[in-house]
């Protein structure tokens, strides 16, 4: 497949900065005009009518049942399990945390599916809330694992910014169907149905602010790791939840068989993100979040990608790709790569620069707020049945809703437009070089003679195909990757590159935007599933 791709098609590839809006698209939309302004300004973008939201407010849907409702769409669950330790009362005006409960009777007994009716049973699911040390402080958690055969995998999957667990739930069923595997979700610390501790910054220290805000998420995972006794495993992570499994490798190694970034936040470095002052870029592709469509991303197929880059990865040249993106030469194309990113709003900056996060507006709108989330909802799950989509919708409203916690870290993390203020491609080379003690845990406390180098974490950098998160990053990310390898084992023996586990590649699932595990679910769980075997694969010595 990759023969066929010439190696300045796939330059193209790496190069463009951001996926370009479909043409038709516009269009359309200059020939609605008068339509939309019939509606009035904002009637075509919060599509939930005002009657409808109010209701949905008076309702008030606590979070552990919308959480159920989304995830009794796994196919062959049909009654999952639900703890109710969390997100079962309304969010309390005084108290600035998620109550937690202490209750066994709030417990949920886990599930079994049986091969008669769950043809890649017999299945084990469960949910709990896992409690760490200290105050408050406890993540949701969300498993499924195969019965009668030895579990000898774990892949734990973390969720993006201001996300749940729940949406995940197309990825449950089928990573599942691999043998040896246990499945975990988790809600990050102060997000979904995990506790909501009050999040606080310290230092005064810029990029000691950024290492706290860090911390308070993967601190939490490592914690959670320990409580559950496990030793290595494959980490997901989409979007911010890919940020902070970086984070996770860089300051826990020795712990990850594989790596894996589902159209992670954070890679790409922009002048006005790094610097000190933190003043806000003039523009900003976070912007497409909002207001790109489903048919921008589902419905449209990218003929800047070549097939052959599509989920097979790609293996043409791609060491000039950084050099080029730094320069791009659009002279005489009709076509450029990219549309022009779209600016944020001064007022969003302002509020971002704040810390007032866009969930604080929905939690202070009252009863307009299931309709501002509609304006988010219905762009993202158009694509879906009916009646998984308003799942969804009341979900995050829900979630949205909640008390304010792990929400405040995103501004010491990201500056305004979704680019990092320490970004991930200034480190992420050092994903599995990292000196460990012999025993392969960290090493804090370990005499230099006492340690070794890890020997390499395989990193799958995932994007969809009309992605509006940078995937040039992810060219640059495993450029930096490889070349690292290199420098590292210039000088090894022939055993010690035999030995090396370290890889990096790129990869992109077919009509899929930023939320690729759900626009492009079966593609990209087949994905997965290949990059499961192949851990088992190596795990096991073949």
């Amino acid at each position: 497949m990759a023969a066929a791709t010439t190696n300045g098609t796939s330059d193209d590839l790496r190069t463009r900065t951001q996926q370009s809006l479909l043409a038709s698209k516009r269009a359309q939309e200059s020939n609605t005009s008068s339509e939309a302004n019939r509606k009035g300004r904002f009637g075509g973008f919060f599509t939930l009518g005002y009657k409808e939201g109010f209701s949905q407010w008076w309702a008030n849907v606590p979070a552990a049942a919308a959480e159920h409702a989304v995830l009794s769409y796994v196919p062959y669950l049909q009654k999952p399990p639900t703890h109710a330790q969390t997100g079962t009362a309304p969010p309390s005006t005084n108290d600035s945390t998620m109550s937690v409960s202490d209750n066994p009777n709030k417990e949920a007994a886990p599930i079994r599916t049986e091969s008669l009716t769950d043809p890649y049973g017999p299945r084990q699911w469960n949910s709990e809330l896992v409690k760490l040390p200290g105050k408050n402080r406890a993540l949701n958690e969300f498993s499924v694992e195969r019965l009668g055969e030895a579990t000898d995998q774990n892949l734990v999957m973390l969720h993006g910014y201001g996300a749940g667990l729940g949406f995940f739930y197309k990825n449950f069923e089928g990573l599942s169907r691999v043998p040896g595997w246990k499945i975990f979700a988790l809600d990050l610390l102060g997000m979904g149905r995990s506790s909501r501790p009050p999040f606080r910054v310290q230092s005064k220290d810029r990029q000691k602010s950024i290492s706290e805000a860090e911390d308070w998420f993967v601190d939490a995972l490592e914690e959670w790791r320990v409580k559950r006794n496990i030793d290595r495993f494959t980490l997901l992570g989409h979007s911010l939840g890919g940020y902070m499994a970086v984070a996770y490798a860089l300051k826990y190694p020795g712990r990850l068989n594989k790596l894996i970034l589902a159209s992670p936040v954070g890679i790409p470095e922009d002048p006005y993100a790094v610097n000190a002052d933190m003043p806000d870029p003039a523009q900003s592709t976070l912007a497409n979040e909002f207001s790109q469509d489903q048919e921008e991303t589902t419905g449209y197929i990218n003929p800047k990608i070549p097939d052959a880059a599509k989920t097979a990865g790609d293996n043409n040249n791609f060491l000039n790709a950084r050099s080029k993106a730094q320069k791009p030469d659009h002279k005489g194309d009709d076509n450029p790569p990219s549309a022009p990113r779209k600016p944020l709003p001064k007022w969003l900056t302002y509020l971002w620069d704040a810390n007032i996060s866009p969930f604080s507006i929905v939690r202070w709108s009252g009863p307009l707020g299931p309709r501002f989330v509609s304006g988010w909802t219905s762009r993202r799950f158009s694509h879906l049945p009916p009646d998984e989509a308003q799942a969804l919708h009341t979900y995050a409203y829900t979630l949205f809703k909640q008390r304010g916690s792990g929400e405040y870290a995103l501004s010491y993390i990201l500056a305004p437009g979704a680019f990092a203020r320490s970004p991930l491609i200034r480190r992420i080379h050092g994903v599995g070089r990292q000196m460990i003690s012999l025993n392969g845990t960290s090493t804090s406390s370990v005499a230099v003679a006492q340690q070794k180098r890890e020997n390499g974490v395989p990193v799958v950098l995932m994007y969809g195909e009309n992605d509006w998160m940078d995937i040039a990053g992810g060219y640059a990310a495993e450029q930096k990757m490889n070349e690292e390898k290199e420098r590292i084992l210039q000088n090894a023996t022939t055993k010690e590159r035999k030995n090396d586990r370290g890889s990096a590649k790129c990869l992109v699932i077919k009509k899929a935007g930023h939320h690729l595990y759900l626009e492009g679910w079966e593609e990209f769980n087949a994905v997965m599933r290949k990059e499961m075997v192949d851990v088992s694969k190596h795990s096991s010595g073949d």
